[in-house]
């Protein structure tokens, strides 16, 4: 969609939408102000930011320049990088030891669920199977960061949310795992089975590899402020640390995801005292996550995703995730004899999807445009069919525009019954 004439007036119009300052301010303001128009109808502050993005992306207003967009994916890079030690400080073995049984039934049936079904329906509708197989794999994970969002703005706690938390960290970092072994085993599919055991194993090192380093980065952050009484001190030592860490996954091709979600999680396991570690950061968690799905929002362009067969893939590949998290969920918890609130509830809080997604979907977009593809683990594979990867992109992006529309509403649903069920 053109920009407004009114809004366009040559090259001062231009360099506002070209300047990062200007976006970061304009996507705050605008977000700020639809997250007020979504709380006002009962709808989660995410659900507006999404939409400001939305707003200001390629299929909206287009206020948002190229060049801008490229210059704030550091900006993604950061509140991935919070959002993963976030997640990763709610993995403590004391109080894990009570649901560990439980929450690994559960992460293990809803994942099988997910992938299964959702592989399966893409295969019915004349998938080849390597894409088949990757985006089962991408329909497994849940986005961390709305279910952070929402756990943070209604102050949830409980048995409820240490099972929705820990479903969510190892489900995503299943995912991860399995997505980057599929994608090594791409050659073989594709009919050269000669390097396929090798990048096999060099993508579990690798993976091994990012909880090491990740685990040895929450040590340092853990040594450098245990003596440290200033909360200034502590937030510049961490995030310089947590900075450090991204920047390193994304150079060495390791999971920034799955690096810093061990961080967290050793810092949380080393004293009981860190959780103050994590308090420093919370200052910051509004501003970055409202830009982070503003964001992602601007990815998201509605016009590019209904076409015939998009909407066809599309809606099989939501309604087959729906289908797996839910039942896979209830099933894993029945197994795992949890509480009857929280088989009945917590697959209704892994819907949403957003940045784990994404970011996967991205690395077959480099497929078609570098003729070789590298999983999270650094695995390179065959190039794959740059017309499948349009579609697969498409199929992605476009569930996860239902997914962070519809699933931030629905968790919100399911935390809150949960809760009240618990008291």
């Amino acid at each position: 969609m053109p920009i407004p004439a009114f809004l366009d007036n040559g090259a001062f119009m231009s360099f506002l939408r070209a300047h990062p300052l200007f976006a970061v301010g304009f996507m705050l303001i605008v977000g700020y102000l639809l997250a007020r128009v979504a709380g006002a109808i009962r709808l989660p502050e995410i659900t507006g930011f999404i939409l400001a993005g939305v707003l200001m992306g390629t299929g909206g207003l287009a206020i948002l320049g190229a060049s801008a967009a490229e210059e704030l994916a550091v900006i993604t890079e950061v509140a991935l990088g919070i959002i993963a030690l976030t997640i990763g400080g709610e993995l403590r073995l004391a109080r894990l030891r009570r649901v560990y049984r439980s929450v690994g039934w559960i992460t293990a049936g809803q994942f099988t669920m997910t992938f299964v079904i959702a592989a399966g329906a893409l295969l019915l509708l004349a998938i080849p199977l390597p894409f088949a197989l990757l985006l089962g794999a991408i329909a497994t994970t849940t986005s961390p960061a709305a279910v952070i969002a929402i756990v943070q703005a209604t102050r949830a706690r409980g048995p409820f949310v240490d099972h929705l938390n820990g479903t969510v960290a190892l489900g995503d970092a299943v995912s991860i795992a399995v997505f980057g072994v599929i994608l090594a085993m791409v050659p073989a599919m594709l009919g050269d089975a000669s390097r396929t055991s090798v990048l096999v194993w060099r993508s579990l090192a690798d993976l091994g590899m990012s909880l090491v380093l990740g685990a040895v980065i929450g040590y340092l952050i853990y040594a450098t402020t245990r003596r440290q009484s200033n909360p200034g001190e502590v937030m510049i030592l961490t995030l310089g640390f947590l900075f450090l860490s991204t920047a390193l996954a994304v150079s060495l091709r390791f999971s920034p995801l799955l690096m810093n979600m061990a961080a967290g999680a050793a810092i949380a396991n080393l004293s009981a005292g860190n959780t103050r570690i994590f308090r420093t950061l919370e200052p910051l968690t509004p501003p970055v996550y409202a830009l982070f799905f503003v964001i992602a929002g601007t990815k998201l362009n509605p016009a590019l995703l209904f076409g015939p067969e998009v909407l066809v893939l599309g809606a099989a590949f939501v309604a087959a995730r729906w289908i797996g998290k839910y039942f896979g969920s209830y099933l894993g918890a029945r197994i795992g004899g949890s509480d009857p609130v929280i088989r009945n509830w917590i697959g209704m809080g892994l819907f949403a999807q957003a940045g784990v997604a994404l970011g996967l979907v991205l690395l077959l977009q480099a497929a078609s445009e570098l003729g070789q593809i590298a999983g999270p683990s650094g695995a390179l594979s065959a190039g794959l069919p740059a017309d499948m990867v349009r579609t697969a992109t498409n199929v992605v992006l476009l569930s996860i525009f239902v997914n962070e529309i519809s699933g931030p509403p629905v968790a919100k649903v399911a935390i809150s019954r949960a809760l009240n069920l618990e008291e």
